[in-house]
């Protein structure tokens, strides 16, 4: 199995001015986002971003407006150009595609969801699903073909003669999903998808997502400004800050052990019980403890404190896939959700 990441960012700057190469000798010698707008009149939009992105998983790049999100993951295609750094795809140079390479990638190898669904309102929901393959020049019937599974997968059968302009919000999304997946590519670009939809429908949706992800194994890049959203979709989050990574990692991690103020203020309204695994606050198995019974490291913590009826005085084993691989006492689990006070407080 390769170690190679599937998508690696290294080094990435992004200035937005006229003079955006000459900017780059203030912002190496430490110039900040607010100095370079108040002195040069340009935005430092992205600066050192050093991301390894993992083949068949989901990486959610989150923070608030304006911290640099949405600029990231419109340079993995080159949508933007930056003024410095590396993009790897499969170890290749993105930077050094010509316009034909380049237009080959971002047809066959990558997709894109977007916010605001992108659909075409005059074509229906199987020429809109069928749109990737059929700018690949793949015909009509095999497109259409291919477009019907997916439509079908994503719960939409029935509705291919439809318009965009019949459906619901989540239903316009399911066929930007099924767009994406009709195009057959290994990665899929999702810029805040769900951030248009209701909350219900939004759920909905991102439980959509990790079910199909369980059997595709896509590359995913999540954009969102939504720190529950993060935590349920990410098996690596990263989290921005004025265009550059404050941090990333396992989300778990990150909730039990933020790197500085500015994530542990992120983290500290999070429903800990709700959004922590087993897995991340268990200890080393001892077989003398005496166990209330068995659970998954997969369970977050709120259904093991219903399992327990609230007591604090057992002991649970963890076994998965009927192997035991620790233990969680219930004192250790109610540490774990008091969050830690920041520093900065």
């Amino acid at each position: 199995m390769s170690t190679t990441p599937k998508v690696s960012l290294r080094g990435l700057y992004k200035i937005f001015g006229p003079r955006d190469k000459a900017m780059m000798e203030y912002v190496s010698k430490g110039m900040g986002k607010p100095e370079l707008l108040e002195k040069h009149k340009h935005v430092l939009g992205l600066q050192a971003i050093d991301v390894d992105m993992q083949a068949g998983e989901i990486t959610v790049v989150m923070g608030l407006s304006g911290s640099g999100k949405s600029t990231l993951i419109r340079h993995l295609n080159r949508l933007i150009e930056p003024t410095a750094g590396e993009i790897l795809v499969d170890g290749e140079d993105v930077m050094k595609l010509n316009q034909a390479d380049l237009r080959v990638m971002r047809q066959k190898r990558m997709s894109m969801v977007f916010q605001k669904f992108a659909l075409l309102p005059h074509r229906t929901v199987l020429q809109n699903a069928a749109m990737g393959l059929e700018v690949q020049e793949v015909p009509v019937g095999e497109r259409e073909a291919e477009a019907t599974k997916w439509l079908a997968r994503v719960g939409l059968e029935g509705y291919e003669n439809r318009y965009p302009s019949e459906l619901s919000g989540g239903m316009q999304q399911r066929v930007g999903i099924a767009r994406a997946l009709t195009s057959n590519s290994d990665i899929m670009l999702m810029d805040e998808a769900f951030s248009a939809l209701d909350p219900l429908i939004r759920t909905d949706m991102q439980n959509l997502l990790l079910e199909l992800q369980v059997e595709l194994k896509k590359t995913i890049v999540f954009i969102t400004h939504d720190l529950d959203e993060a935590l349920k979709l990410a098996d690596h989050l990263v989290i921005l800050k004025d265009g550059a990574v404050v941090q990333q990692g396992e989300p778990q991690g990150i909730l039990l052990n933020p790197a500085d103020p500015y994530i542990e203020d992120f983290v500290s309204d999070i429903n800990r019980a709700r959004v922590l695994r087993v897995r991340s606050v268990m200890e080393p198995l001892d077989e003398s403890t005496t166990f209330a019974g068995d659970v998954d490291p997969n369970d977050n913590l709120e259904s093991l404190i219903a399992k327990s009826e609230g007591r604090t005085d057992i002991c649970y084993r963890v076994v998965d896939d009927g192997v035991a691989i620790g233990q969680l006492d219930m004192r250790q689990l109610v540490k774990a959700l008091v969050p830690r006070i920041s520093s900065a407080a």
